[in-house]
Parts: C-alpha cells; sequence; structure tokens
C-alpha cells in the first residue's frame, strides 16, 4: 500500500515506513529538452552533456540509465552488485535491441573510484551533484524504507548502515562527498532520444527488481541466479576492467573536478550530506530493530 508521507518545507518525507507516492509518468519532450545539456561529471570530473549518455549508437539502440542514492549506501550497492551478476555489457549488446547500462549518482565524481572498487560495476558511473537531472525527471527526497525487504538485498538494513558509515570513514577526504542523504532515484529506459519506460523510487531501497528488468529489456521471464558476493581479487579485476573505459577515452590519470563545477554545488547539499550521515544511519538501525 502507498501511504502520503507528511513532508517539510524542502520537500523531505517525515515517515520511515512505506512508500510516497511516486508517478512513474513518461518524461515528456518538454522535460526532456530542458535536461539534454545539462552536464554530468565522469570520474576525471570531465562535463558531458546528458543527452551524449543516450543518444543511439553503432553499438546499442537503448540505453538503461539507473540513478542511484548517495555513493555510500548500502542498498544501492547491493543493487549493482546483483545487477552486475545478471547483466553484463557484451550479453546487454547481444540482446535483439542492443542495450547498454549507465549509472548516475548524485555525490562528487571523487568518489566514483571508490564505488567501483566496493560495487565492482562494470556499468559506466557519473555524477550529478546538483541534482538538477534526477528534479526534472520527478525523482524525490526521502529516508522511508518500504515496507519489506526487496529480493536483491542480501543484508540487512542494520548491516547495511554499518558499512555505510565504515565506507564513509574509510573515504577519508571523501567522506562528505557522497551526495544527499535524502535523494533517490529510479530507472529510465532511452529508445531513439525517448523514454519508452520508467520507474521512480517510492522508498530508499526501491530499485526496479531483477525479474520485472529482465522482462523490460525482453529477456525470459526465468528467475536470475542469486547475485554474487565478489571475492576480493574478483572484484578488484572487474574494478581494474570498468575503470579503463574512462582510461582509454581521456589517455590520462584522474584529476580532481574543476573548481567551477565544485563551486556550482549547493551549500545546502553539502551540510545534508555532513548533518544526515548520521541521522539515516541511527534511524536505519532503529528500524531493523523494530520490525525484528
Amino acid at each position: 500500500m502507498v501511504t502520503r508521507a507528511a513532508t517539510n518545507p524542502e520537500g523531505v518525507t517525515g515517515e520511515f515506513k512505506g512508500d510516497i507516492e511516486v508517478s512513474n509518468k513518461l518524461p515528456s519532450k518538454g522535460d526532456l529538452e530542458r535536461i539534454a545539456d545539462l552536464p554530468v561529471l565522469d570520474d576525471a570530473g570531465e562535463a558531458h552533456a546528458f543527452k551524449t549518455l543516450y543518444s543511439s549508437t553503432a553499438e546499442a539502440r537503448r540505453v538503461l540509465i539507473i540513478f542511484i542514492r548517495h555513493f555510500f549506501c548500502g542498498n544501492c550497492q547491493e543493487y549493482l552488485r546483483a545487477l552486475s551478476s545478471v547483466f553484463t555489457p557484451e550479453t546487454l549488446l547481444e540482446l535483439e535491441s542492443p542495450t547498454q547500462i549507465v549509472v548516475i549518482g548524485h555525490g562528487q565524481p571523487d568518489v566514483i573510484p571508490f564505488y567501483v572498487k566496493e560495487t565492482a560495476c562494470p556499468f559506466p558511473i557519473y555524477a550529478d551533484p546538483t541534482k538538477k537531472i534526477h528534479t526534472l525527471l520527478g525523482m524525490t527526497r526521502t529516508l522511508n524504507l518500504g515496507n519489506k525487504a526487496p529480493e536483491y538485498m542480501q543484508d540487512s538494513v542494520m548491516v547495511n548502515a554499518v558499512k555505510s558509515i565504515f565506507q564513509e570513514l574509510r573515504s577519508g577526504r571523501n567522506i562528505l562527498k557522497g551526495g544527499d542523504l535524502y535523494q533517490v532515484g529510479g530507472e529510465f529506459l532511452f529508445e531513439n532520444g525517448k523514454v519508452t519506460w520508467c520507474h521512480r523510487m517510492k522508498n530508499t531501497r526501491d530499485h526496479t527488481e531483477i525479474p520485472e528488468l529482465r522482462a523490460v529489456l525482453g529477456l525470459d521471464g526465468g528467475r536470475p541466479p542469486m547475485p554474487k558476493r565478489w571475492g576480493t581479487g574478483l572484484g578488484r579485476a572487474l574494478s581494474n576492467r570498468r575503470q579503463s573505459w574512462s582510461r582509454s577515452r581521456s589517455g590520462t590519470r584522474r584529476k580532481s573536478p574543476p573548481r567551477g563545477v565544485m563551486s556550482k554545488v549547493p551549500e545546502e547539499t553539502r551540510r545534508d550530506e555532513a548533518n544526515g550521515a548520521i541521522h539515516e544511519s541511527t534511524n536505519g538501525i532503529a528500524a531493523a530493530q523494530a520490525s525484528a
């Protein structure tokens, strides 16, 4: 059941359990025109027009763009691990309609290499620190957990909350660069410059389940294999493979994003990141204990 959650003036839901009301209405032509030239940043801090991510290429006619939460979100990390165990860039290109997957977070691009190492994600990852694309595509802000854990999650809310805290501590200087803890994402399938299917998250764990995503992409309806738990060696190998896409394009080592880009990030976003971390983790642990 979908419940309407109370919101504060900034639009953050005041409830913790249940879902918030969102629409999965497809973005209009006008919506796409407004976001087409907005910048997303790669792991070297280089800006790319958003439309370049979904423009049809000789390789892929469809692009599935997955918008995640902040880069330290354990729920989204589990989702990408599950996704990577079922889909690979090679198998997606072999579909009747060749497809690519692109991931977009809303933290700083400095955190992308750390995120790749943690998730072994083989798909390109970009950052939208201003969250303008998230907002214009109708994705919302909440800390609601939903009423039940999704199938793709192998760890409890409590375990993921603790992992998130330790990741932030291990990230060193990037501890405040993960992104807005309240901002949730969704999935959008682009074909020929238009969105033909989309799903906006109703809570912090509401990514599209893998079986539904298989059906959307035209794969068989069988139950996908359980996500693999990546070993350190395999994870590092896949991480290196994933990072090669960026190095092959630039031929240079990663550098920090331009100061101009950093200055565009709203001050309130940085306050959200600093003040929200303990709030989210504490709420997550409390929810897990309450449902036990």
